[in-house]
């Protein structure tokens, strides 16, 4: 093994490997049903999502909304003078919130019983991890069960090579407390869009690149359009179709060769943010040793998680898309009632809510209308404009509208995609309605209190069954 002392092993009945948002809420749950559990983590608990993700770029974004906000104070018949920013105190103050979040992940672990062990967890023959802490002393783990649930990273490219000073990962974005002057983002997804629009809000002249032909790839297309033209008109320049051929460093200086379709151009600027997606992190974990296949960087599991290896499960973004947190705590969930005997459904992936937080906001659930049509749907469309929503334009928020998509034949709801500054809030209402196999006709004969924005999504439903009221 090694020449550090080997500590007295410790046996559980499961054992998460990675404290993020699958694995942390996979222990709890697992000790809420009556196993002996324990969860080990390398860095801190709360995983990417709460220490360089979710929570810090919420918080990062607020400000700017905030910032926004009191620019346009004249909007709302408010007079505030000399608004102005002092972006290492914006960084901080995310910081701060990364800090109160992850010591509430350590006190419901200790609530729940479940022991935290620091450390790196490496997989063993005969149902052992060996835990290796900050300062390399060894210790042994056994287990009837575990969970692996390492999560991911930001993916890279030979080509476009992150330094993590200029050339910065979404990690490193999130302690720059040097605001860029002009920035390049490389990747349209919710992670690309989401900074661009944080940077220029504060001022950075932001491009971002992308090679698919919309913004947010995974979105329905009108949707990403609407957002593309709103982002256009904010300052941001979007360049679809797309890709950056290279990307040299030269000092603090940053030149990238952008192809298009019209050909080759140059993009100049001090610093840029590669977001093109994620990997897992299946390195020096032991897969190799105990035989648990990968493919391209994740692990394939079954509806219940299980690796094909008997008592190994594996949840969240090792196993691959959706790489959301929200889908990773509910797999986490499914695995650990599956190995308490406790007979758990196993989740719809075609009821998986996705959000993203730039201003307006997207959100969505379901079918798309080109994934619906290829599906071989017949669909009804609704859509409502925020322009002709009187809570909308009481708060001068009128930019975007709610999007629905209908079985023609069942009226059964497909797909809801909102446009708005207050999309991520409204979806949950369509994510019910979604699970429960609900339809239009009931959605639209539920009474909404008004004036509210969730009048939009029943105004929706109502355009699509053609009895629409209020356009």
């Amino acid at each position: 093994m090694s020449d550090k002392n080997l500590s007295a092993e410790r046996s559980y009945d499961c054992v998460v490997i990675g404290a993020g948002p699958g694995g942390y809420v996979a222990a709890i749950r697992a000790s809420q049903l009556g196993l002996k559990c324990a969860v080990i983590e390398k860095e801190s608990p709360g995983g990417v999502c709460l220490n360089w993700g979710c929570i810090p770029t919420k918080a990062l974004l607020k400000s700017a909304e905030v910032y926004h906000t009191l620019r346009h104070a004249s909007d709302f018949g408010l007079s505030v003078q000399n608004v102005g920013f002092h972006f290492p105190a914006v960084i901080d103050r995310s910081r701060m919130v990364v800090d109160k979040m992850t010591k509430g992940v350590q006190f419901l672990l200790k609530k729940n019983k479940v022991d935290l062990i620091m450390g790196h967890g490496t997989l063993k023959k005969g149902n052992k991890i060996e835990v290796t802490d900050a300062a390399g002393n060894k210790s042994l783990v056994s287990y009837k069960n575990v969970i692996i649930a390492t999560g991911g990273r930001a993916r890279t490219m030979p080509h476009l090579p992150v330094d993590g000073e200029r050339v910065m990962s979404y990690r490193q974005a999130l302690e720059l407390k040097d605001r860029p002057g002009k920035l390049l983002v490389i990747g349209a997804g919710a992670i690309g869009i989401e900074f661009a629009y944080f940077y220029n809000s504060f001022g950075a002249e932001v491009t971002v690149v992308e090679m698919m032909d919309q913004v947010l790839p995974i979105e329905d297309h009108e949707v990403s359009q609407a957002l593309g033209k709103i982002l256009s008109r904010s300052g941001i320049n979007i360049k679809t179709k797309t890709a950056v051929e290279k990307l040299v460093r030269n000092g603090n200086t940053l030149t990238a060769s952008l192809k298009t379709d019209a050909g080759t151009e140059e993009w100049t600027g001090d610093y840029c943010l590669v977001a093109i997606g994620v990997q897992g992190n299946i390195e020096n974990l032991g897969l190799e040793e105990l035989g648990i296949k990968t493919e391209r960087s994740f692990i394939p599991v079954d509806e219940y998680y299980r690796t094909g290896i008997p008592g190994i499960y594996a949840i969240g973004d090792i196993t691959g898309p959706p790489l959301l947190a929200h889908v990773a705590s509910h797999e986490g969930i499914v695995a650990a009632e599956h190995m308490a005997n406790a007979h758990p459904h196993p989740i719809d992936y075609n009821s998986i809510p996705g959000c993203t937080f730039c201003q307006p906001q997207v959100a969505s659930i379901g079918l798309t209308e080109k994934t619906a049509k290829s599906a071989g749907y017949q669909i009804k469309i609704g859509k409502f404009p925020f322009s002709a929503s009187g809570k909308a334009v009481a708060t001068n928020e009128t930019d975007g509208f709610t999007k629905v998509i209908i079985d023609a034949k069942t009226e059964e709801i497909l797909g809801v995609h909102i446009i708005h500054p207050e999309a991520t809030e409204m979806l949950g209402e369509a994510s019910i309605i979604k699970s429960h196999e609900g339809t239009a006709t009931s959605v639209f004969n539920t009474i909404h209190a008004h004036p509210t924005l969730s009048e939009a999504v029943m105004e929706a439903m109502g355009d699509a069954l053609g009895r629409a009221i209020h356009i």
